[in-house]
């Protein structure tokens, strides 16, 4: 596999995390460093590791994920858009201690995030390639594209005010539901 295939599976797999991490920026406005680093380690991370998951199970463990991993993808994301939703409806302090970059949120957004991965990973596996410099390749563009995408969305989630959290939300359920329609229809 060739730098500019790499660099594009790698760009492609993180745009959802992108997204994502704009959705985050809006939600925090203004995104700390801390929170910065750790929705960009965690979708590294995961952008890292599933890749890795996928070419060590094979056929065998994705034959059974294959069918139902955009079902998973597009029901992690409306499960934390809807919420995101739902607690934007509530009382300042319920907005404030909403916080995407810690907790099982975090956790269900880096899974969500990084489902597509995990076909990479296998389809990487059956093209007989060393899974290991695509998938810190993989981690290392996903993590630098959250940074900028929280940076970003955190410029602008001021601006928004109160509209920033449904903003965040409805984002997140436009990529479950973009998952879901891309999968359904290919």
């Amino acid at each position: 596999m060739n730098w500019l295939n790499l660099l594009g599976i790698s760009v492609g797999l993180a745009m959802d995390a992108f997204a994502v991490s704009i959705a985050a920026g809006l939600v925090l406005a203004p995104a700390t460093p801390r929170q910065m680093f750790r929705l960009a380690f965690h979708f590294g991370l995961f952008q890292f590791m599933m890749p890795i998951l996928g070419w060590a199970a094979g056929t065998g463990l994705v034959a059974y994920i294959a069918p139902f991993d955009h079902w998973l993808a597009f029901g992690l994301l409306m499960f934390v858009g809807g919420k995101m939703l739902w607690e934007a409806r509530g009382e300042k302090e319920t907005r404030d201690s909403v916080d995407p970059t810690r907790g099982l949120m975090l956790v269900t957004l880096s899974v969500a995030t990084s489902i597509d991965a995990l076909a990479v990973g296998l389809s990487m596996a059956f093209m007989r390639v060393s899974i290991w410099v695509p998938s810190v390749v993989i981690g290392l563009v996903a993590a630098a594209l959250s940074a900028v995408g929280i940076s970003f969305g955190s410029r602008f989630g001021p601006r928004l005010g109160s509209w920033a959290e449904i903003v965040g939300g409805c984002v997140l359920l436009l990529i479950g539901v973009r998952i879901l329609f891309s999968h359904l229809a290919g």
